[in-house]
């Protein structure tokens, strides 16, 4: 039989864990793990992008084309608010777009605010490989893409025009995630040989000021990948994500041995913990994978979902695990 003083420290760990569903207590319970190869994508934008994503994986195909081709069909549907053709313009009325990619050996490429190019994702991708520059940026990406063989073409519909003229009347900028829109879209990918990538595009923060760049484009904040390790990709309000380095965290405590979920967790923990007076309205979302084929998300907030496809169980979606309800 136990003692007193053994007795109480079971009860203090058994409180602390119902008190507090944080690491010991939810994240475990949260471990998942697929079958490779695999792709997860946030938001329900996910789903499509994944079966694209997926035909190139089944049949052997890189990570890199993978992660590639999911985020161009986003991209490229003008009923998506936030990401490529449809979404939603800066308060000058422009379309602005950022992207990055990047593969298991560290390459990467990015853009950031992109005008009248549909594919900003395609566009970094060749700033990765035929350039000796990680990052082009505004006139300069856009004369790149052109000079590459991308067209230029007006990217604002006028189901998008016609909000923006009406945001126009208050000329109120109140991002609330989840609500407003769900910003970016974010891939993530094991191919059958083990190697990794990720992508990430958006065209921003609606009625952002023009000039504006969020945490989609930067490697190490909106994502980051290390071959040996695993990967992670960032969702919400991106200047919280800048100013932890949220992706590159992610990755980090994964290499310390925890598990995508519990990467997640602390990263969520961390930005909210420096976000403390301003909390309002504050969503950020990460999600993950590692080398062994485990996945997962968190979120501060409730309401981020994503995607995951592998061979076992197809394309399907899921809810991230959360801190605390709107």
């Amino acid at each position: 039989m136990g003692s007193r003083r053994d007795f109480l420290k079971i009860s203090a760990l058994t409180s602390a864990a119902m008190i507090s569903p944080s690491l010991s207590a939810f994240s475990f319970a949260g471990k998942r793990k697929g079958t490779k190869p695999l792709m997860i994508s946030t938001w329900n934008h996910g789903f499509g992008s994944n079966e694209a994503g997926w035909e190139i994986l089944k049949e052997g195909g890189s990570a890199l084309d993978a992660v590639e081709a999911g985020v161009r069909v986003p991209e490229a549907d003008p009923k998506e608010r936030s990401v490529g053709y449809g979404g939603l313009p800066d308060r000058d009325g422009k379309v602005t777009l950022d992207a990055c990619i990047m593969n298991h050996d560290y390459e990467c490429g990015a853009v950031a605010a992109l005008e009248n190019i549909m594919h900003p994702i395609s566009v970094a991708r060749l700033v990765m490989e035929k350039t000796p520059h990680a990052m082009l940026v505004g006139e300069g990406a856009k004369t790149f893409a052109l000079k590459e063989g991308f067209k230029e073409e007006n990217l604002l519909t006028e189901r998008s025009k016609k909000d923006w003229e009406e945001w126009l009347k208050k000329s109120e900028y109140k991002p609330v995630i989840n609500i407003e829109n769900h910003d970016t879209i974010g891939a993530l990918a094991i191919d059958a040989k083990g190697h990794i990538a990720g992508a990430c595009t958006t065209s921003g923060a609606a009625y952002k000021m023009h000039g504006r760049v969020g945490d989609s484009p930067l490697i190490g904040a909106g994502l980051f990948v290390d071959g040996e390790i695993g990967a992670a990709c960032a969702t919400g309000l991106g200047e919280a994500v800048i100013r932890t380095a949220g992706s590159a965290m992610v990755v980090e405590h994964m290499r310390m041995g925890k598990s995508p979920v519990e990467a997640c967790e602390i990263a969520v923990k961390r930005i909210m913990d420096t976000h403390k007076t301003r909390m309002e309205n504050l969503q950020v979302g990460f999600l993950a994978i590692n080398k062994n084929g485990e996945y997962g998300g968190y979120s501060i907030r409730n309401g981020f979902n994503y995607a995951i496809v592998d061979t076992e169980n197809g394309n399907r979606m899921e809810d991230a695990q959360f801190k605390m309800e709107w």
